[in-house]
């Protein structure tokens, strides 16, 4: 069986996959090539496919491979495949919601206490004046977060390590979850908002831990800011567009924001929107903005033991779907037909 690898930025020669597989499956990588550019026989002749963030599979390409039975999305989001469009031609979806937990945990919480206890602002100033820059109360979002309510929107794996930071911090912990049982504020000593706009008029601090869907696409928009509690700080590590990014630029810009920390944008790399006016003002340190947004290039997921635990975990989704017939995180099971095999009599989806 043969597992195709387009865009496989992380390896020349499948070591891991491989040592995961063994001889079942032969993993062909395709390094740093468009996916236009990958060899049509390629497509045609794999049974499976590991797709990291960069490849897109709608319908035109799915429908180019007449063999695949799988596609593993090498990470956490998978809104870069046509989930509908798979499961009718029987193929299974599943993707890696476990691999950078702690480590998308820990940079939220991390871009929250650079803004609040200033420490980028700190370094900054005194780079450019170590005599002006010699002062303790220069960056403008300086608090004790002892104290401060931290909202999750989406309680999953990785909103639930965050709060869980944020907690071990001293902060209250609220969430907005629909999909989480009842009862799960009271095992974990949470409280919980019934509406997104009740989290964002109790929350000083709104963490973003949300897949980016139709639901949540733009979910943070101008009702749900005007909703906000004044000086609150917002931090997204989750997808870009699930911020309406105009309405963001406004929150911050009229003061109902204190301010923001995105790792994500909605048009990534941040290059192809950086005449939007919000980036422009952060460019130019405008005074409004200086020290009150934070940006990183979409990282919060690295680590290198982070992404040996993510080929290796995708390695062994598309194993135990090629070999041995069984789905692990199956995302597109409501979709999914027997076109290529699936007995679909028996579950055999997890996670």
């Amino acid at each position: 069986m043969r597992v195709l690898i387009p865009d496989a930025k992380f390896t020349d020669a499948a070591e891991i996959e491989s040592g995961v597989a063994g001889r079942a499956i032969a993993f062909v990588p395709r390094r740093h090539l468009p996916q236009a550019e990958i060899p049509v026989e390629d497509w045609e002749t794999c049974d499976g496919v590991l797709a990291y963030d960069e490849v897109r599979l709608d319908k035109h390409w799915l429908e180019r491979m007449p063999r695949c039975r799988v596609v593993v999305r090498a990470g956490v989001g998978f809104d870069n495949v046509d989930l509908d469009a798979a499961g009718r031609l029987g193929i299974a979806v599943c993707n890696v919601p476990d691999y950078g937990t702690t480590d998308v945990a820990d940079h939220a919480i991390a871009m929250l206490l650079t803004l609040t206890r200033g420490t980028a602002g700190f370094d900054e100033a005194m780079r450019r004046d170590p005599v002006a820059g010699w002062k303790f109360d220069g960056p403008p979002l300086l608090r004790r977060l002892r104290g401060l309510v931290f909202g999750v929107v989406g309680l999953g794996r990785i909103g639930l390590a965050t709060a869980l930071r944020a907690k071990a911090f001293g902060m209250e912990v609220m969430f907005f979850d629909p999909y989480r049982p009842t009862g799960t504020e009271l095992s974990l000593g949470f409280g919980r908002a019934d509406s997104l706009a009740e989290l964002m008029g109790r929350a000083d601090v709104v963490s973003v831990h949300t897949p980016l869907t139709r639901e949540t696409h733009r979910m943070l928009d101008a009702a749900a800011f005007a909703a906000s509690k004044p000086g609150q700080i917002l931090v997204n590590t989750a997808r870009g567009p699930v911020v309406d990014l105009d309405a963001l630029h406004e929150a911050l810009a009229g003061g109902r924001l204190a301010g923001a920390a995105l790792d994500v944008m909605p048009v990534e790399p941040i290059a192809r929107d950086i005449d939007h006016p919000l980036f422009t003002a952060w460019r130019n340190a405008e005074s409004w903005i200086a020290g009150r947004l934070l940006l990183s290039p979409h990282s919060a997921f690295y680590s290198p033991d982070s992404i040996r635990d993510l080929r290796r975990k995708s390695a062994e989704v598309v194993t135990a779907a090629l070999r041995d017939g069984r789905l692990i995180n199956c995302v597109n099971r409501a979709w999914l037909s027997d076109a290529r095999g699936w007995p679909l009599e028996k579950d055999g989806a997890e996670g």
